[in-house]
C-alpha cells in the first residue's frame, strides 16, 4: 500500500507541471547512447508517448550517425570528419537520406505505434520543412547544409492529427539540386524557435553543462542565457558541448520558453525534466 500512495503522490506533484506544459510545443533532439541502447531507446519513446497523452505536443529530430557509418561501411566507405561535422560527397548524401530518412524514421514510428502511440515519420525535404544552402567554412564539408527557412506546416498538421512527428535533419537545397545533410541539433533549435515552442530538449552522452569538464559532480543545474558568455570564456566547458549551447541560445533568442541538455543515458530523464520541479540535467533560461 505504501508504493501506491507514493506513486499516487508522484503523480500529484507532477500535476502542475503537466498543466503548465499542456497544448505546448515541446521539441526533442534524440541521439547519442539514448538512440543506441535498446532499454533506453524503449524508456524516451515511452516518455514521449505519456508527454502526448497528457496533452503536450511533442516533436522528436533525430540523428542516426550509426545507422549512417552502418550503411557507408557496408559499401566500403569510411566516415571522414571535418570540424565535428560528417564531410557529406554526393555518395554519403544518398547514404545519409537512405538511413535517416528510411530506415531510423520509419523504425522510431514503428517502435511508438507498438508501444501504443501515434506517430509518423517526416523528413526535412517534405513539405519544404527545413531548406537549406551549402554551409560555407575554412574547410569543405561537402553537402552539409545551413538551415535558411523553415515551414512548420507538416509538423503542425501531424500534431493536429494527434500524431508524433518524427524528424529526420535533411533538408531541401535552395541553392542546388541537392538534399542537405543538417546536424540534428541545429535542426531541433530551428524547429523551436519556429514553432514558437516552450521548450527544447538536447539529448546528448554528457550529465549536461559541467563548471568542470572532467567532474560529473559540477553539474550546473540552471543557468541564464546572459551567463553564458562568461561560462565560455572561462574555458570550463568541453569543446563539444560549446555546439549544443550556441543551439539552446539560438532557440531562446528566437523566442524559446526555455531549452535543457539532458543525460540521454539516464532512464526516463524526458519525464524527470518535464514533470518534476527538480528536472536533470542543465535549464537554460532567459534572464
Amino acid at each position: 500500500m505504501t508504493d501506491v500512495l507514493e506513486r499516487a503522490m508522484l503523480l500529484s506533484e507532477a500535476l502542475p507541471n503537466i498543466q503548465q506544459y499542456s497544448g505546448k510545443t515541446v521539441v526533442i533532439k534524440y541521439g547519442g547512447a539514448a538512440m543506441t541502447s535498446g532499454s533506453l531507446r524503449e524508456s524516451v519513446i515511452n516518455d514521449i508517448i505519456l508527454l502526448s497523452c497528457v496533452g503536450l505536443r511533442v516533436v522528436l529530430v533525430h540523428g542516426g550517425g550509426p545507422e549512417i557509418n552502418a550503411l557507408l561501411e557496408a559499401v566500403g566507405k569510411q566516415p571522414e570528419f571535418v570540424g565535428g561535422l560528417r564531410y557529406t560527397d554526393r555518395e554519403t548524401m544518398d547514404l545519409v537520406q537512405m538511413a535517416l530518412c528510411g530506415r531510423t524514421g520509419k523504425s522510431l514510428a514503428a517502435l511508438v505505434t507498438r508501444r501504443g502511440g501515434k506517430a509518423i515519420s517526416l523528413s526535412g525535404l517534405d513539405g519544404g520543412l527545413f531548406r537549406a544552402v551549402k554551409m560555407k567554412g575554412e574547410v569543405d564539408c561537402g553537402y552539409v547544409g545551413k538551415v535558411t527557412e523553415i515551414d512548420p506546416a507538416p509538423v503542425n498538421l501531424a500534431l493536429d492529427g494527434g500524431y508524433v512527428p518524427i524528424v529526420s535533419s535533411v533538408a531541401h537545397g535552395i541553392d542546388e539540386d541537392t538534399a542537405y545533410n543538417i546536424n540534428a541539433d541545429t535542426a531541433a533549435a530551428e524547429l523551436a524557435a519556429a514553432m514558437a515552442a516552450e521548450k527544447l530538449i538536447l539529448l546528448t552522452d554528457v550529465p549536461g553543462i559541467l563548471r568542470d569538464k572532467n567532474d560529473p559532480e559540477s553539474l550546473i543545474s540552471e543557468i541564464k542565457l546572459s551567463d553564458i558568455p562568461a561560462l565560455l570564456k572561462s574555458g570550463a566547458v568541453g569543446k563539444g558541448m560549446i555546439p549544443k549551447i550556441d543551439c539552446c541560445v539560438t532557440a531562446l533568442r528566437k523566442g524559446v520558453g526555455r531549452a535543457s541538455i539532458l543525460d540521454g543515458r539516464a532512464e526516463h530523464s524526458v519525464l524527470v525534466e518535464i514533470l518534476t520541479h527538480e528536472g536533470i540535467g542543465t535549464m537554460i533560461v532567459n534572464g
